[in-house]
């Protein structure tokens, strides 16, 4: 039998967001929850090139005071209790107010229309920090969560650039930067940042967010490449 769609049933109403409604990081608790990803995740935010938050690991002021980003995550593997997440995408809109280590996070999440009910559900647990392990930290960081929705996020991964597109309100092309050996991009290795240890840097193309009354532009903005090696809390 069809199913009857509204037409704005992809923008998930206010009371069924996670914790919208409650602002304070300390109402969303960790449940742990057993899940994996592996992938990448690219971003370009609005400090100058190259982001300090990488090797201050959160502690030294972003360039322009404040931290606007936005966030892709392309699943290569990955399951949450059981669900499959391979071949999934996330978006994230992420507005930090001062040091990206201070917290109070605002963070939109665009899950990939393509996901089941219970992965979509999962990946909204893995991103919010509830389901722990790698993102557990979220639960500090993020005071609130200012939407959920599921949406056509597209992703590109070709050569040294890497592209997002989430309809109008995301649109993001990066390019890494060429070392003296055009073989390899400049990068940090071996780091204690959240993301991975390995750290690509990149430069904004063209990159827009319109959404949420947020109108940022970060072309020649600092961008990153990770690759991603995320699980949930050990037994």
């Amino acid at each position: 039998m069809a199913l009857t769609r509204r037409p704005e049933a992809d923008r998930l109403p206010i009371s069924q967001r996670i914790d919208s409604r409650m602002p304070n990081p300390g109402r969303r608790r960790m449940s742990p929850t057993d899940w994996a990803i592996k992938g990448e995740l690219f971003l370009n935010c609005s400090c100058t090139v190259f982001c300090p938050c990488v090797v201050s690991l959160g502690a030294h002021p972003p360039t322009e005071g404040h931290c606007h980003a936005w966030m892709a995550i392309a699943i290569d593997t990955g399951h949450y209790e059981g669900e499959d997440l391979s071949g999934l995408n996330v978006g994230l809109l992420v507005d930090i107010p001062g040091r990206m280590g201070e917290g109070n996070w605002k963070v939109a999440a665009y899950v990939d229309e393509r996901a089941s009910g219970k992965a979509y559900n999962g990946l909204l647990q893995i991103f919010s920090g509830q389901a722990g392990g790698t993102t557990g930290l979220f639960t500090m960081l993020v005071s609130e969560i200012i939407g959920a929705e599921r949406a056509p996020v597209q992703i590109t991964r070709d050569g040294n650039r890497r592209a997002i597109q989430i309809g109008r309100k995301v649109q993001g092309e990066i390019e890494t930067l060429a070392g003296k050996d055009p073989e390899h991009p400049v990068m940090v290795s071996n780091s204690k940042y959240w993301m991975g240890p390995d750290i690509i840097a990149a430069r904004g193309l063209r990159s827009k967010v319109r959404d949420y009354g947020r109108v940022w532009d970060f072309d020649g903005m600092s961008a990153e490449i990770c690759p991603i090696d995320w699980k949930g809390p050990k037994p």
